[in-house]
């Protein structure tokens, strides 16, 4: 009986020593199937999209780098611990992402870091990674580019010179030399006595490598300066920049100059007409242009306002006013016009009936301001027509003669030469009897 109680006590320690080792085989193999299992779901989880913003990086400027997860298994996945590793690229919140987060089959997990560039301008290539949890790292290359670059920012079209109340046009060019978008550009121009139209532009965007130009029209009415206030986004950070436009008055060396000359005045019984022609010697063209006479002369009809219309820099008309006046000696001729901006101008023309030049007196309409300015013109009769008049004093008849407005004074040595030859026709056909005179003398 003992050596059967043995016998049976041996077969029970044999059985619980197989029993311990199926069960740990067993302990054994179903941790390292969970463990070969969760690896296998973790290389499923890969970084479908990746966003920086701004896409250039001035230097020390905070962007944000957005790296977004998909899990393509079929079970969820713990990550952790997600950083950047670069020595140029620092993370700002970087304990937002201290816990263990779940990606699930099927699904997106995206991490936002805050992050700021240090210098020097160029190219980096900072390495994104993130934790699995049972071991194991996602990795994803990132790229970034820092540059220092400003805007460049000019006014590209002015005149020389800015004529008090008068408009002009400036263009303000906006060039962006970096490789990147800029966004939400304000300007805002701000001076002292001028008017600016518009009172600010906005622009949406200007990408990288590209230009604009913002038109504005001008109206200074004293001497000042013009600034251009600029503001512009990169990323979510704002940058701004000013330009100064000294508004430097002074005679427009664009503006049209009427020329007025060949003038004839001609007799019409209680009225006068007087025709010649103006010339524009300016640069620009003098729009809706239109000729009458001034004080002391009366403008009557049929012509007492001669419309010319558009005037070419560089073109004449010709041109007939009709007037009633009791001083012929000095008829004030009064030219109006426009310019393209719509400024109004006028000129008046003095013509000194007794010579060949006149003087004029600009003075300036609307938004224009007074100038003086001269010019040179000659005056004539035609036909033998009538040029003085009731103290007049250039003399009674007009005919003949470079200088015609003179009358006959301008032909006393022809008269006298004339007289001179008659007398000695005279004297010579009368020779014989002069001669018998003397002797019986």
């Amino acid at each position: 009986m003992k050596k059967l109680s043995g016998l049976f006590g041996i077969i029970l320690l044999l059985l619980l020593a197989a029993t311990a080792h199926a069960a740990t085989a067993t302990i054994t193999n179903t941790s390292g199937s969970t463990s070969t299992s969760a690896q296998d779901a973790a290389s499923l989880v890969y970084v479908s999209s990746a966003n920086i913003d701004p896409p250039v990086f001035y230097p020390y400027e905070q962007g944000t780098i957005t790296v977004t997860l998909f899990n393509a298994g079929s079970s969820s996945v713990g990550l952790t611990n997600p950083d950047i590793l670069s020595d140029k690229i620092h993370i700002i919140n970087k304990d937002t992402w201290n816990t263990m987060s779940f990606i699930g089959p099927g699904s997106t997990l995206t991490y936002s870091f805050l992050v700021t560039a240090d210098p020097p301008a160029g190219t980096y290539f900072p390495l994104f990674t993130v934790a699995t949890q049972y071991g194991g790292s996602i990795h994803y290359p990132l790229m970034i580019k820092v540059d220092s670059r400003d805007i460049r920012a000019s006014v590209s079209d002015k005149p020389d010179n800015f004529s008090l109340s008068k408009t002009d046009s400036v263009n303000l060019s906006i060039i962006n030399p970096r490789d990147g978008i800029i966004t939400n550009i304000l300007v805002i121009p701000t001076g002292t006595g001028v008017d600016v139209s518009p009172s600010q532009d906005f622009v949406s965007s200007l990408n990288g490598g590209s230009s604009i130009d913002i038109p504005f029209s001008i109206t200074p009415h004293q001497q000042s300066d013009l600034t251009f206030h600029i503001s512009y986004q990169n990323g979510d950070n704002e940058h701004t920049q000013d330009v100064v436009l000294p508004l430097n008055l002074g005679e427009d060396k664009t503006a049209a100059v009427p020329v007025v000359n060949n003038v004839a005045v001609t007799s019409l019984g209680a009225s006068y007409k007087l025709s010649g022609d103006v010339n524009n010697a300016g640069v620009t063209d003098a729009k809706a242009m239109v000729l009458t006479v001034g004080e002391p002369a009366k403008a009557v009809e049929p012509y007492a306002q001669y419309s010319i219309g558009s005037l070419a820099s560089d073109d004449f008309s010709s041109f007939d006013l009709t007037f009633s006046s009791n001083d012929l000696s000095s008829v004030p001729v009064v030219i109006s016009w426009k310019d393209a901006n719509g400024n109004s101008f006028s000129v008046t023309k003095n013509l000194d009936l007794r010579s060949s030049s006149s003087s004029g007196t600009t003075s300036s309409s609307g938004s224009r301001s007074s100038s003086t300015t001269g010019g040179n013109s000659s005056s004539r009769t035609s036909g033998g027509g009538f040029a003085g008049g009731p103290g007049g004093g250039g003399g009674i008849f007009g005919f003949g003669g470079s200088n015609r407005s003179g009358g006959i004074s301008s032909f006393y040595p022809v008269i006298a030469a004339g007289i001179i030859v008659i007398a000695g026709i005279a004297l010579w056909m009368k020779r014989k009897w002069i001669v018998a005179k003397l002797k019986k003398r």
